[in-house]
């Protein structure tokens, strides 16, 4: 994260921001950016746990209602069951353990998240300091010709996280417009994960599409979620063979088919990790060969 933020700060330097000033306003971006996602995602969730509240006495009267269910419970006895099952301590004791986990899980995941953020701003402040350290391990007569190559490959490092972002951002306002016209409740909300879903390569949209699919389902019609399925299908296609190839050529000055292919093996070998880091890697290894084992090549 904090190679992949570094050419934006250099570029607010290029401008005349000092490097504390610069660090500090792309940090707030990236923290706003997410702020606005989790806002985003607040008030639908609070409503719909609301209308389930209200809506809880509506379903158990249609439960008590129900000829069939009236039916069972004369031949088997369910509500009795039901009740002993839930007053049983086995069936507290296992409702408590799982929201007790829950909450772990969800404090767990609040404390990595400020864990990497405070990493992430402390490498971004001391990448320089950490570059010059590494380069001074190199031998002098060739450190000059390392450090051309190692500013290199984090520059395609840093477009590729601009690329993964401008991926992103098309993805997640296409959805917006075509929620919008669908009519679908929450579309901004909807829209903001399937940008932060876009961001894992070749298969992000499909797993926002899945989200997007299910509330477009519960909260409108049958129809919906054929149109919902059908549109990301067709757009997940358009991302994978037009739209990213093309950012990636662009931003990391890698070829479309080894985009493809690089993220491809990157998520057969190490799954979601792999396929974030396939594409830095196959730049920084494309880089390698032309300027160091071709050039060799050429002597020999």
């Amino acid at each position: 994260l904090a190679v992949g933020l570094n050419p934006a700060v250099e570029r607010l330097r290029k401008v005349g921001l000092p490097r504390g000033a610069a660090l500090t306003a792309v940090f707030l971006l990236v923290l706003l950016f997410f702020s606005g996602v989790v806002a985003s995602l607040v008030q639908p969730i609070t409503e719909q746990v609301n209308e389930l509240r209200k809506s809880i006495p509506e379903y158990v009267e249609q439960l008590q209602n129900n000829r069939t269910l009236a039916e069972w419970d004369k031949r088997y006895g369910l509500l009795e069951r039901a009740e002993k099952a839930v007053n049983s301590p086995d069936f507290q004791n296992s409702l408590t353990d799982t929201a007790t986990g829950i909450g772990k899980v969800a404090i767990n995941g609040v404390f990595q998240t400020i864990t990497i953020l405070i990493l992430t701003l402390y490498f971004l402040s001391s990448l320089p300091q950490i570059k010059t350290f590494f380069y001074k391990l190199v031998p002098r007569s060739r450190r000059a010709r390392v450090a051309l190559l190692g500013d290199e490959i984090l520059d395609r490092i840093g477009g590729y996280v601009a690329g993964q972002f401008t991926i992103a951002f098309i993805a997640g306002v296409a959805s917006y417009i075509f929620l919008s016209i669908l009519g679908v409740k929450y579309g901004l909300a909807l829209s903001l994960i399937v940008a932060v879903t876009a961001l894992i390569p070749l298969v992000g949209a499909t797993i926002g599409a899945v989200v997007v699919a299910l509330v477009a389902f519960l909260t409108g019609t049958t129809t919906d979620l054929i149109a919902c399925v059908i549109f990301y299908v067709v757009y997940q296609q358009v991302e994978n063979y037009v739209v990213y190839p093309r950012v990636m050529k662009r931003t990391v000055d890698v070829q479309p088919a080894v985009t493809i292919v690089a993220a491809l093996v990157g998520a057969a070998l190490l799954g979601v990790v792999g396929a974030l880091l396939a594409i830095p890697t196959a730049a920084a290894i494309s880089l390698l060969i032309r300027e160091v084992a071709m050039p060799r090549q050429e002597t020999l």
